[in-house]
């Protein structure tokens, strides 16, 4: 299979599915790191998380290592590391609820399209552009806005940049959300008798 002029294999032990393990491992370190206000130990969590993020599919594609493990691995730790993050932060009064609710509706009306393209033999859409660029916005903010309430002296400048990020990441997160579901319609049109 070819997935963005990669050939995807079947392989499990690379080292992108291994960073992508990694963020999957920290996720629970970061919420008890957050929930007991030791931010500064969260915030380096959160980077580390972060920079794997970016360095997993990089990696993957650059080393040929593109599977399809990772496929599924890497998109599912980011969303599972963005609403435990928006978790913790809400928890802690440092983002709004509204924004949990925002961010998970979305997700939640993507897991319900997962029985219609299992019943159509397909596993997971090809990830666009706008989804990657929408998490990639989210995935930065969320460091900066705990930024802001660690340092004094960054505060305002990380806030302010943090939540820029975080709104637009939530524009471009729900964008991708319509252009998926867009995506499913004509998939499905497309199979039909």
């Amino acid at each position: 299979m070819v997935a963005s002029g990669h050939v995807v294999s079947d392989r499990v032990l690379t080292i992108p599915n291994g960073l992508s393990l990694l963020r999957l491992l920290l996720l629970p370190v970061f919420a008890v790191l957050i929930l007991g206000g030791r931010d500064g130990w969260a915030l380096l969590v959160l980077v580390v998380s972060s920079a794997s993020d970016y360095l997993d599919g990089n990696l993957a594609r650059r080393w040929n290592q593109v599977t399809r493990l990772g496929q599924v691995l890497d998109p599912f730790a980011d969303r599972l590391y963005i609403l435990t993050t928006l978790l913790g932060l809400a928890h802690r009064d440092l983002v709004p609820w509204w924004l949990v609710v925002v961010l998970l509706a979305r997700d939640l009306v993507l897991v319900a399209t997962v029985p219609v393209l299992a019943r159509m033999g397909h596993t997971v859409l090809p990830v666009h552009f706008l989804g990657k660029a929408g998490t990639f916005c989210l995935l930065g903010a969320f460091p900066l806005l705990l930024l802001a309430e660690v340092s004094t002296t960054l505060a305002g400048p990380a806030g302010a940049v943090g939540w820029a990020l975080a709104l637009w990441g939530t524009g471009l997160y729900w964008w991708a959300g319509v252009l998926y579901l867009v995506q499913l319609v004509r998939l499905r049109r497309s199979e039909r008798p």
